[in-house]
């Protein structure tokens, strides 16, 4: 790290600890040449994540779009705020695993409609006829009929 007051090379840490947030480490540092202290951040980079929508068109990743759906799926069900971070939460945790730069919506939608299967039968056919686009009755019994199996 180049000292910002001298632009010598050699710095050294002192002190580190976590920042605010919790997702950052705070280091105060010291200038081996001019004796002066600094303090910077350190924070992970994390590859931005793009979406391939049913139409094709590319936009990014935005995690209140999968909360907007879940929060409608469950709503007036008895599923506390909390329930609904946790199934949110491990819908993104599964589309990082990926590990890759691009998704299909299609993708997202399928994990989020295991993870209200579990939460919520309700919740969980109430998406399904959303993000599957239910044409009729039937198509709807037939979701249906897959949960009582």
């Amino acid at each position: 790290m180049k000292c910002p007051f001298c632009s010598d090379d050699n710095t050294r840490v002192i002190d580190s600890r976590p920042a605010d947030d919790n997702y950052s480490i705070r280091r105060r540092r010291e200038c081996d040449s001019c004796g002066k202290r600094f303090t910077t951040y350190e924070k992970v980079e994390t590859i931005p994540l793009i979406v391939i929508k049913k139409d094709k068109i590319r936009e990014a990743y935005d995690r209140r779009k999968i909360e907007s759906g879940v929060v409608k799926s469950c709503h007036k069900r008895p599923v506390s705020v909390d329930q609904i971070e946790r199934c949110v939460d491990n819908v993104e945790t599964a589309v990082f695993n990926l590990e890759q730069k691009e998704v299909d919506s299609n993708v997202i939608g399928e994990l989020v409609m295991n993870e209200l299967m579990k939460l919520d039968q309700v919740a969980y056919v109430r998406f399904a006829s959303v993000y599957r686009e239910f044409k009729d009755v039937n198509t709807f019994m037939d979701e249906i009929k897959k949960l009582l199996i």
